[in-house]
């Protein structure tokens, strides 16, 4: 007995076009995370050098969430120490952390991630 066997690879290929599709997207969004952990790491080596510099707390604060591509609001800056006990010779920290979504498209399902980054550097 002969059987026809035309749909065997479209069910075979529905089947599998989910996963391929999402493994597609992961890695289209684990580059889109890297990319903004990248540009937070240069932000707060810019924004940790005007510290350096002598510039204040808001100077600083301002530069960054200006510099930065993505939703300023969401952007978490620390400075330590504070422009008030900074003085020549001290080190000054500048942190930066910015909440993500990793596989956004999931919805609810997403995986919550924070990008954080510092840089730290002697105030002249």
């Amino acid at each position: 007995m002969i059987r026809k066997q035309d749909g065997q690879s479209l069910v075979e290929f529905a089947l599998v076009l989910p996963i391929l599709l999402m493994l597609l997207v992961g890695i289209f969004d684990f580059g889109r995370i890297l990319y903004t952990h990248l540009q937070l790491e240069m932000v707060a080596q810019e924004s940790v050098r005007m510290g350096g510099l002598g510039q204040s707390d808001t100077e600083i604060r301002t530069y960054a969430i200006n510099q930065f591509n993505g939703d300023g609001s969401k952007l978490q800056v620390t400075i330590s120490p504070g422009d008030g006990v900074r003085k020549a010779g001290d080190y000054v920290t500048v942190s930066l952390s910015y909440p993500e979504k990793f596989m956004d498209v999931l919805g609810g399902a997403a995986i919550p991630y924070t990008i954080s980054t510092n840089s730290t550097i002697r105030v002249e």
